[in-house]
């Protein structure tokens, strides 16, 4: 690959509700340095088909879980009784599995058209609990299969200390997960660095239940401009025990020490009072959705159009990637709310798409993400050779691709001006389907 590249788009979303025509545009080591709307292709340029636009960029992934799919939705019961089969995927994984099943996950992510990915990030140990030799062994085998998947990664590494509020130590399935105090979690954190080449670091307190507000109150003296995730209301019941220890709702504990604000991320905040969107709103806090994971669980619909009306930002996440489909995940937040309020458009096309990509970016403390100067060349292409986009409309591009476009459009994408699918298919792993299927045998009991 040269130093410079050009690249020559029939179309590109940059932004709104339309395309523009005939986009030329730059990359040097990886970072987009010029862009020009309406200009003809030069001899040296990659001419690209169909609709380009920024990378989509998935804010929440638990990788393992990707080993759960069609395994666990037909049954009955809830979130609380689908952690079993959960667990014991989680206590199955070793380095080498866990490497394996992640790298294949990733790679079906790119092929969907995302690439980048926070992956939170919680088998830390042996089953026992007992640290590996490298503490953080866990955790580099997923910059690992990031890696050779072609996706920028945030590692968020998750301190996970408690089974509730009401219980001290981890449940016996759960050991794997802690580090035995909030001090330990941060000295494992600070031994894995500030990341390397396409993949950084960030701090993932799991939950309230699962981290304590005095615990809480060590990451934020901690944190040295690392960006924060956590888990904030997914559950009725995960509020009322909060309520029941503390006296307040997990959004209010988050703000009275601190960690809220445009560097955290609540993700599905699904079961919220209106002074919890308050909060959240006038911190100018992320809010990350995962719709087809909160539909599977049974999680309920959460408030989006209301915390963006308050001031909060959106991104969107595949969670337990019991489906890998960004486009699915877009419009299921403004469908899902149609259908509670009764209401059509209460978030336009091009403001889910942006959650889909710069929302997600930002979510991840990645910065610019867009087809612009001084982005990543992080972007995808779309075929309009589809049934799916056959009456593509320029004008209204975003409506288009929310809500009609699907993985199998994606038919190529880049990552730092690397091209990591190209027509369809990976161009490091030739054969993922089978790679999953082999990772997925390795680590499934069920």
């Amino acid at each position: 690959m040269s130093d410079v590249q050009s690249f020559h788009a029939q179309w590109a979303w940059r932004g709104g509700d339309s395309a523009v025509a005939n986009v030329r545009f730059t990359v040097s080591q990886g970072v987009i340095t010029s862009v020009e709307d309406g200009v003809a292709a030069q001899a040296n340029d990659v001419s690209i088909h169909g609709v380009v636009l920024p990378g989509l960029v998935n804010a929440h992934s638990h990788a393992f879980h990707r080993a759960l799919r069609g395994r666990t939705h037909s049954g009955a019961g809830d979130f609380w009784s689908w952690r079993t089969p959960m667990y014991e995927i989680a206590n199955n994984l070793t380095p080498d599995t866990y490497r394996q099943l992640a790298m294949m996950t990733f790679a079906e992510m790119a092929l969907a058209g995302i690439t980048g990915v926070g992956e939170f990030h919680y088998i830390h140990h042996q089953q026992d609990g007992t640290p590996y030799t490298n503490p953080n062994e866990m955790g580099l085998a997923m910059v690992d299969a990031a890696k050779h998947a072609g996706v920028r990664l945030a590692l968020l590494d998750v301190a996970y200390l408690h089974a509730a509020l009401d219980k001290p130590e981890p449940l016996a399935e759960q050991k794997r997960f802690s580090d035995g105090s909030i001090d330990g979690w941060l000295d494992r954190l600070d031994a894995l660095g500030e990341g390397g080449a396409n993949w950084t670091v960030g701090m993932a307190p799991h939950s309230v239940r699962a981290v304590h507000p005095h615990e809480l109150d060590e990451i934020v003296a901690n944190r040295h401009g690392k960006v924060v995730h956590l888990h904030v209301s997914e559950q009725p019941a995960e509020n009322a025990a909060c309520i029941a220890a503390t006296g307040k709702t997990p959004t209010q504990v988050l703000n009275d020490v601190g960690l809220l604000g445009s560097f955290t991320t609540a993700v599905h905040a699904t079961h919220l009072t209106d002074n919890d969107i308050s909060l959240l709103g006038t911190t100018h806090t992320n809010v990350c959705f995962c719709p087809t994971t909160e539909r599977d669980l049974a999680d309920g619909v959460g408030p989006a159009s209301a915390l963006v009306a308050a001031g909060a930002s959106l991104s969107f996440g595949t969670d337990s990637n019991a489906l890998i489909d960004m486009f699915e995940e877009s419009r299921a937040v403004e469908l899902n709310e149609r259908l509670v309020s009764g209401k059509r458009g209460l978030h336009s096309s091009a403001s889910l798409l942006a959650a889909a990509t710069s929302g997600g970016a930002t979510s991840l403390g990645w910065g610019a993400h867009g087809i612009q100067p001084g982005a990543p060349a992080d972007f995808i292409a779309l075929s309009l050779m589809s049934v799916r986009l056959a009456s593509f409309d320029p004008r209204q591009a975003a409506a288009h691709i929310v809500h009609s476009a699907s993985p199998a459009d994606v038919r190529d994408v880049w990552m730092g001006g690397r091209q990591v699918v190209a027509d369809h298919r990976h161009t490091e792993l030739s054969d993922v389907i089978g790679g999953l299927r082999s990772a997925i045998q390795a680590v499934v009991t069920l």
